[in-house]
């Protein structure tokens, strides 16, 4: 549990009248009902676990995370590690939550699952402003602006609520699938094979387990990949895969050394028992706190579920492996968010009823808790009476924000990146001898975070300001 924040924030200003419906109560429903109840809203969060389970679900935890367990980059110079950051200066509590979960994974941000939804789940039913309702819901409830609806059912949303989103939108969803990776049980690893080491010996040594190919192993492994049987989509489904999160026989079917260029790359990395560098290598990041089960780095699938284990068993060091989990493929709902939303992400054609979360149109773990926040934040204040704008786009969460309301003729849902960041800053520089010199990227992105980092904290000072409208393009 998140005791600390939860011990110190002043979560009690219990304003009568002010209300708010969060539907979902994955990472942006979680982040959203935490912050509207922290801004003194009477919160209703509805999630229908453990009545009822999407496909994908393992567990009844708040927020649980179905595909893998890291939140990606922690250094500043990846947009997504400076997301984090303004998140937890933002008083993220799906962040302050990931940071007493967390466990070994070199330069990522990981966290052990259980941990981690247990501290959400329990944070979010001990909150004094939060009522939790456990059912499913299959329409949109009736919303206005002081009573407002939070829409943050995830990838799959129900067929029923999905239905009714498309009829009051007037448009269909799109629709593409993300693949879940397997996990293995850390005692059935051959570790004799199988070599700890992060890339470059970048951070812990002790995150990353690295299964060892050689040229002819490769050979084998992609061809067996190749020839698999694969779960066939139905008909009338449309499969679009997210490219950030491909199935590894998708980027096998692209070419023979698509595997080796993507997360079975092998640079950076040397295998102990030869001292050379191996042809293409398999990395296992730790799953949990204990170090008891790996996952498959980048190993998304969609194989069936025997044909996993024999290819699986396949790579140096997985001969005998056991599975805590295997691979699958589920649908991803989500809305062309700048047609048919406006500032909040509500949703132009049924005023008081906002999208958070990956409905909305972005992608990824601290994406959807991002989204949540800033959903959560601004309407909480509007409710409050003290309305405040978006953050600047400047920083990472003023970009995400603005990607939601910028049209664009094939609208897919996005991870955060440098691209939705405004960079207006100088390429080149004059030395003190007079000299001009190019600004590397990594100074440049040194620098886009530290100025994100003091426009948050120029952002987050008390004004008083009224919200934007349309959101900053």
């Amino acid at each position: 549990m998140c005791a600390t924040l939860l011990d110190v924030a002043p979560c009690l200003r219990y304003a009568i009248g002010m209300k708010a419906t969060v539907i979902g109560a994955g990472l942006a429903g979680s982040e959203a009902a935490y912050q509207l109840a922290e801004a003194g809203v009477r919160v209703k969060l509805i999630e229908q676990k453990p009545k009822k389970r999407t496909p994908a679900a393992q567990h009844d935890f708040f927020a649980e995370l179905v595909c893998s367990n890291s939140f990606r980059g922690a250094a500043l110079t990846s947009a997504v590690g400076l997301l984090k950051e303004e998140m937890a200066r933002s008083g993220s509590f799906i962040m302050a939550c990931a940071q007493g979960a967390r466990v070994p994974a070199g330069g990522a941000f990981a966290v052990d699952r259980e941990i981690f939804g247990r501290a959400v789940t329990e944070g979010l039913h001990g909150h004094a402003n939060i009522e939790v309702v456990c059912e499913e819901v299959r329409a949109l409830p009736k919303a206005s602006p002081r009573a407002p609806v939070v829409l943050a059912t995830g990838p799959l949303t129900g067929d029923a609520l999905a239905a009714d989103l498309a009829a009051a939108i007037g448009q269909e969803h799109l629709a593409y699938y993300d693949a879940i990776a397997p996990v293995v049980s850390a005692d059935s690893i051959n570790w004799d094979v199988v070599f700890k080491a992060s890339r470059y010996d970048k951070g812990d040594d002790a995150a990353y387990g690295n299964c060892p190919m050689n040229e002819e192993e490769y050979a084998r492994f992609l061809n067996a990949v190749l020839e698999a049987e694969k779960v066939v989509p139905r008909e009338f489904e449309e499969v679009r895969y997210f490219e950030g999160c491909l199935p590894v026989e998708v980027m096998a079917e692209r070419g023979p050394e698509t595997l080796r260029y993507g997360p079975m790359k092998p640079v950076g990395l040397r295998d102990p028992r030869t001292g050379h560098r191996p042809h293409a290598v398999v990395q296992l990041r730790q799953e949990n706190a204990a170090a008891s089960a790996y996952n498959l780095v980048g190993f998304q699938t969609r194989m069936k579920h025997g044909e996993q284990k024999r290819v699986i068993r396949m790579i140096p060091g997985l001969e005998n492996a056991e599975f805590e989990r295997l691979g699958s493929v589920h649908r991803n709902t989500f809305v062309n968010a700048p047609e048919v939303t406006g500032p909040l992400v509500e949703l132009k054609a049924r005023p008081g009823v906002h999208l958070a979360g990956q409905v909305s149109g972005v992608e990824g773990y601290i994406e959807s808790a991002a989204c949540g926040l800033l959903v959560g934040q601004l309407l909480g204040a509007r409710l409050a009476g003290t309305p405040i704008t978006p953050p600047p786009p400047t920083t990472a969460l003023g970009g995400l924000y603005r990607y939601l309301g910028t049209a664009r003729e094939d609208f897919q849902p996005s991870n955060v990146t440098w691209n939705m960041i405004d960079d207006d800053l100088p390429r080149v520089e004059t030395t003190a001898k007079g000299k001009r010199r190019k600004i590397g990227k990594r100074e440049r992105r040194e620098k886009l975070s530290e100025r994100a980092l003091a426009h948050l904290a120029e952002w987050r000072a008390p004004k008083g300001e009224a919200l934007a409208s349309p959101p900053p393009a």
